[in-house]
């Protein structure tokens, strides 16, 4: 595996192909622990009517279930779109190890608007397959107007 990033970066970015064709606006995200994937998730908004249920949020609550506890202390997050203040403060309380994530969210994104949202030792990565990240979701809201 050349880059570790890219590699898991392309199983969120399946996930959100996942959530477009079910019509929900294209974020994925995967938590990796110890190199190998144990939650997989997209948006479920429209098909929850649930304003909380991101990509994220989703995939906190599945890996802390596989895992048993609350804490992701030793998980990578790999998210297709930068997470918002809401999906920024919920994976600071799960301490997650690292963020990783492709697209900026310029309007809604944690860097611009809660950059103290995540633990202190959480480590993010951003820009990984951001292109392909970004491309994915401009096309599908072009469809949409």
């Amino acid at each position: 595996m050349d880059n570790p990033h890219e590699y898991f970066m392309k199983f969120a970015l399946r996930e959100a192909k996942d959530a477009e064709s079910r019509g929900e606006i294209p974020v994925g995200a995967v938590v990796v622990c110890n190199g190998r994937i144990i939650a997989r998730a997209h948006n479920l908004t429209e098909t929850l009517t649930d304003v909380t249920a991101h990509a994220e949020m989703q995939a906190i609550t599945s890996a802390a279930n596989v895992l048993g506890g609350k804490y992701l202390t030793d998980c990578t997050l790999y998210v297709t779109l930068e997470p918002c203040v809401m999906c920024a403060g919920a994976l600071g309380w799960s301490q997650i190890g690292t963020v990783v994530y492709g697209a900026i969210d310029e309007k809604r994104g944690f860097g611009k608007f809660a950059p103290g949202a995540l633990h202190p030792k959480t480590k993010v990565v951003a820009g990984i397959l951001a292109d392909e990240c970004a491309s994915l979701l401009s096309d599908f809201f072009k469809k949409r107007r």
